[in-house]
């Protein structure tokens, strides 16, 4: 596994049961590097939707308890959001509560010199992810997907 991998599998341990005393649910965990700043994000969810107070009691409660743990060696700025009404769709248990939504697919590569695909989630597995566009399905490799998270409906 990758450092970056070690150390959002291991927040997110720290990170269940203080999101559990506090009434929301682990949505993901990300460490990423923008710039020269690294950044540690937990995207917690409730049903209704997370406050800022949640946000705010989970930040507290896990910076001290990665203070105590001290799992990641680099410098890093800690963030606990919400993951928003466009979140991404990066796990398998993401795919399967948003099925029957409206998504929105990004593809590293156009095909039919299209590369945005908008439609309702139907079915996904291991290798491919299946959209309804209108009355058609249309079906694309997981590996083609760059971005694929809920669609936005101003």
């Amino acid at each position: 596994m990758s450092k970056r991998g070690e150390y959002e599998r291991r927040t997110e341990e720290l990170l269940i049961p203080i999101a559990e005393a506090n009434g929301v649910s682990v949505y993901d965990v990300e460490y990423v590097k923008e710039g020269s700043s690294y950044y540690l994000r937990a995207y917690i969810d409730k049903p209704g939707g997370v406050s800022i107070l949640d946000c705010e009691n989970v930040s507290r409660a896990l910076s001290n308890e990665l203070d105590r743990v001290d799992p990641i060696p680099d410098a890093y700025i800690l963030e606990v959001s919400s993951p928003g009404l466009g979140r991404t769709l990066k796990k398998d248990k993401h795919l399967q509560a948003s099925i029957g939504q409206e998504v929105e697919i990004k593809l590293f590569k156009p095909i039919d010199k299209c590369k945005d695909f908008f439609g309702v989630l139907e079915r996904f597995d291991a290798e491919n992810i299946v959209i309804r566009e209108g009355e058609n399905e249309k079906s694309f490799s997981r590996k083609e997907i760059a971005l694929i998270r809920l669609a936005l409906d101003f």
